[in-house]
């Protein structure tokens, strides 16, 4: 019998949703990867350090955490890691692997560092090789898109392998994720709210109609009276050049910066902290401001691993 691919909520594949979120900002990384994978000038950590969790003695019960990867060593470890520790912290019954859907990164970790992560085809095969029964899959993407849909579609053609396949829903799914996500980087950035600061966000970004999520999260922090809090984009809108007028707005003395992103990679070293004309750092401080960037992916917090974990569980329930 052919096992069903269960979503945590089956409005995910309504019409509506499919409309208004048609693309995951990992889907537009792309243009980091060449970034990212070139010859690294810097050190981005000990690759040894990392569980890359792709061990075999699976057993019944997988759950495998689906992220677009990062080849920022530390990075990975403390955010997709762990986002892999929480889960495996909350779900014991449950053996917790890793799949990547960047066979760049995949390929360019293994030849700098010699550690191969799975691809989500080399997961799926591992796990019908050691008899997996139940599998459950978390993506850490920060929304909903193509590429949760590409994921449901990839994991059709594997479905008849197992008794039953469940998916957990991305981080921003719903306006109750987007409360709960806004009150944690309050809460993360509550030391630098001293009336004087901008504390700005950079996200991705992407042409789809899914960058509506990023003006959500500003609009939200408005309502809320959150005035200091300013959310970008790398890729799309709203722009550093919106971002930098809505600043200039207020009376501010310094800007925080942090990635609005799961990992601290390519954009955030370099488009954001980087040293060139063109970065957001030089940019605010060309007009003036004290700038300190947070080099820190939304993975590191255990809030938001929790959230993933609130998922994870979710799609376990049904």
């Amino acid at each position: 019998m052919r096992a069903k691919i269960f979503t945590a909520a089956a409005v995910l594949l309504s019409a509506s949703v499919m409309i208004g979120m048609t693309a995951s900002c990992a889907e537009t990384e792309d243009v980091a990867v060449a970034a990212e994978t070139e010859e690294d000038d810097y050190t981005t950590g000990d690759a040894s350090l990392d569980n890359i969790r792709n061990q075999d003695d699976i057993g019944d019960k997988e759950l495998l955490v689906v992220s677009f990867g990062t080849s920022f060593n530390d990075s990975r470890r403390k955010t997709i890691g762990g986002i892999e520790q929480a889960l495996e912290d909350a779900f014991d019954d449950y053996s917790v692997r890793r799949a990547f859907t960047s066979n760049i990164i995949i390929d360019h970790i293994n030849r700098r560092d010699g550690y191969l992560i799975d691809d989500v085809d080399a997961a799926l095969e591992r796990a019908i090789e050691n008899g997996v029964k139940e599998l459950v899959v978390q993506p850490t993407h920060l929304m909903n898109g193509f590429e949760y849909n590409d994921l449901v579609d990839e994991l059709v053609q594997y479905s008849d392998a197992f008794e039953s396949v469940t998916i957990g829903e991305p981080l921003l799914s719903s306006d109750a994720d987007m409360a709960a996500v806004q009150d944690i980087l309050v809460d993360w950035t509550k030391e630098y709210d001293d009336g004087k600061t901008a504390i700005v966000f950079m996200g991705h970004g992407t042409e789809a109609d899914s960058n509506g999520v990023y003006q959500k999260m500003q609009d939200l922090m408005s309502e809320d009276g959150y005035d200091n809090y300013f959310i970008g984009t790398v890729e799309a809108t709203p722009s550093l050049e919106d971002v930098l007028a809505k600043v200039g707005e207020g009376d501010y003395e310094r800007v925080i910066l942090e990635p609005m992103m799961v990992v601290s990679g390519d954009h955030a070293n370099n488009d954001m902290a980087g040293d060139g004309e063109d970065s957001w750092k030089s940019v605010f401080e060309s007009e003036g401001y004290e700038v300190e960037c947070l080099l820190r992916g939304l993975g590191e917090n255990e809030d938001i691993q929790a959230l993933y974990v609130e998922h994870a569980e979710a799609a376990i329930e049904g």
